[in-house]
């Protein structure tokens, strides 16, 4: 490995998203020195839907995140679900309890996850790009990038769908291109219920997969939609699907006349597969994208890198210096604990939601749930609860979807 300026520390951590402050950040806490690196100088926009479920805001209030440090954080109350038949379900969350969902842009909410991490004692090198070079010895591993070499204990690979940490350690997966794809434009000028109202819409022509408009302040919205890759289209040839989406009657009714797109659209793949891919490889920790963890049911993965972040940087500070195996071991446990039955259980919920006559099938039952019904499955569609807890008796407790929300106890931006 060509040499450059030298630091030694005992955990590098590649990537500076969610999965990635979530590691460092545990870490520092726990009296590690730690290093992080990202290609991006911070802020940066992420392609994304924006999206937080109860799952991301719990992870984010135990890291100590302030949501009235974001400009453009949004509250959300419930859903407004919409059939292949047209039906329209609103199922709701609680109220008063705290904080349940939100909607954050990504570029406000890393930025602030990076600052958070400084503060807390990261070493943040943000405009380094981790060039490829991986040297994994028995007792410490040496990465480069941005002009120097970083000398650690363990490096955590939280750089995303295509990880290049994942593929300089011969884990990757050649030809993998994610279960999801998804597509993402703001809106400005919106007038119609969606300035406010979180929607997704289950159109018979995006199954297997649905649209989405997630409110912002000041008239925003994020508008988007993912299909699920099933192996029946071609996952390139969209055009026609994004080109109209504004225009469906349903989404500009939601949108009003006068919102108008902003900017460029983006896309991007989703990886959903934590119950096949590599967790971890000697002194090698794969953490969120990296190590595939977003929802196989609906593609959201800010909780889940969240995390995994947080249960590797745990399994790391157990083990200590000297045993990546203990911490390789630890680490896995906790992931198949948390998420794996999860993930099945997903993926069997998302077959009948992949079909028209699953998506009407399911918004009937939910239609005639009654209130109470409704608010339940709006916590669990949130991730309130790990989905498979049912089948799961260690993560059974007697106030199962009781629970308060996030931040109970003070006050967070209002919409």
């Amino acid at each position: 490995m060509a040499r450059f300026r030298e630091t030694r520390t005992d955990v590098v951590v590649v990537g500076a998203g969610p999965a990635g402050t979530a590691t460092a950040l545990t870490l520092a806490r726990a009296g590690r020195r730690v290093v992080m690196l990202d290609k991006a100088t911070f802020p940066r926009d992420k392609c994304c839907g924006d999206g937080l479920t109860t799952l991301a805001l719990r992870e984010l209030e135990g890291l100590g995140f302030d949501p009235g440090r974001i400009t453009d954080w949004q509250p959300v109350d419930g859903a407004w679900l919409r059939s292949p038949s047209g039906r329209e379900v609103v199922v709701p969350l609680p109220a008063g309890c705290g904080s349940f969902a939100a909607v954050a842009p990504r570029r406000q909410l890393d930025a602030e996850l990076v600052e958070l991490a400084r503060r807390g004692g990261v070493d943040m090198l943000d405009g380094a790009s981790f060039d490829g070079a991986l040297d994994v010895r028995p007792d410490s591993v040496t990465v480069g990038g941005g002009g120097r070499t970083v000398t650690a204990r363990y490096v955590v690979g939280a750089d995303g769908m295509w990880s290049p940490v994942r593929k300089a350690a011969g884990l990757g997966e050649r030809g993998y291109l994610g279960e999801w794809h998804a597509f993402r434009q703001y809106v400005d000028g919106v007038t119609g219920p969606a300035a406010d109202r979180l929607y997704v819409w289950f159109d018979a022509d995006l199954l297997p997969g649905y649209a989405w408009s997630f409110p912002l302040p000041g008239g925003r919205a994020n508008l988007g939609f993912g299909l699920l890759r099933d192996g029946t289209r071609h996952i390139g040839d969209t055009s026609e699907l994004w080109a109209g989406l504004a225009d469906r009657p349903h989404v500009r009714r939601a949108l009003g006349d006068g919102a108008v797109v902003a900017g460029r659209p983006s896309a991007w793949p989703i990886p959903a597969r934590i119950d096949r891919v590599p967790l971890a490889a000697g002194r090698v920790v794969l953490v969120g994208d990296a190590a595939a963890a977003s929802d196989v049911m609906t593609g959201e993965g800010i909780g889940q890198a969240l995390l995994t972040g947080r249960l590797a940087a745990e399994a790391i500070a157990s083990a200590g210096a000297t045993r990546p195996d203990l911490a390789a071991r630890r680490y896995r446990a906790d992931v198949r604990h948390h998420l794996r039955a999860d993930h099945r259980m997903s993926a069997a919920l998302g077959a009948v939601l992949a079909h028209e006559r699953g998506a009407r099938g399911a918004m009937r039952v939910l239609a005639a749930s009654g209130e109470r019904g409704r608010r339940n499955f709006a916590r669990w569609m949130f991730e309130d609860e790990p989905r498979a807890i049912a089948l799961t008796p260690g993560r059974w407790h007697r106030r199962v979807l009781a629970r308060p929300g996030a931040w109970l106890d003070r006050a967070v931006p209002s919409a």
